[in-house]
């Protein structure tokens, strides 16, 4: 193997050599792998926000949650969940000092990006047909079209 000249040393010093990260990962990327087909599994299922919702109880149940009774008295420890009109839910665990000393929130957003059609929702305008549809979640609507085909006839 020749020596290097002395550009390719004044090269090394100068230049970023840009390496991929996953050449530098080890166990970090089977990890990721594992919570990816976690999060796949979370997106299959959970299509619209009710779906959310009923994924998380069962998760929720899974972990030692119980629904909340607003009745009952509970302790440091106890876990529970309430869910609002089937489209949110909040998961509370009881601390061990009061609620005058502070709590810990984490809050989260359930989103379900999604096209709905409408009722009727083909029709045809110029050779082009499109479908009438109504979208949630971030969506953006470019000139009024979601969706189009076009067809020749």
């Amino acid at each position: 193997m020749s020596e290097k000249n002395e550009f390719e040393v004044l090269k090394e010093k100068l230049f970023m050599d840009p390496k991929p990260a996953v050449c530098t990962m080890g166990d970090e990327i089977s990890l990721a792998d594992e919570f990816c087909e976690g999060y796949k599994e979370f997106l299959d299922e959970c299509k619209t926000e009710r779906k959310a919702v009923k994924y998380t109880v069962d998760l929720a149940v899974a972990n030692g949650f119980e629904e909340f009774d607003p009745h009952a008295d509970y302790v440091a420890g106890d876990k529970v969940y309430y869910v609002n009109r089937n489209k949110s839910i909040i998961l509370c665990v009881f601390g061990s000092k009061s609620v005058a000393e502070g709590i810990r929130l984490t809050a989260a957003h359930i989103d379900s990006p999604r096209l709905d059609l409408k009722p009727n929702p083909l029709y045809e305008d110029s050779e082009i047909a499109y479908f009438k549809t109504h979208y949630y979640g971030g969506i953006k609507n470019i000139s009024g079209l979601q969706c189009l085909f076009h067809f020749t006839v």
